[in-house]
């Protein structure tokens, strides 16, 4: 895709895509949720969301 055609989203992954082939380990916090995010995709994330809460539920159920 042509640099001055693309959209905000597509050049802030190319800037993070090109950052991480440049220095892998670039980042002191390892990462973040925008990474996790971007990598599951939407129903990925979903699934994550559901897992947290049945998980918190759970939790709610035993030790309260």
């Amino acid at each position: 895709m042509n640099k001055a055609k693309e959209t905000p989203a597509a050049r802030k992954e190319r800037l993070r895509q090109e950052e991480l082939k440049r220095n892998p380990a670039g980042s002191i916090h390892g990462g973040g949720l925008h990474d996790l995010i971007g990598d599951l995709g939407w129903k990925g994330t979903g699934i994550l969301i559901i897992v947290i809460i049945v998980g918190i539920i759970i939790y709610l159920g035993f030790f309260n």
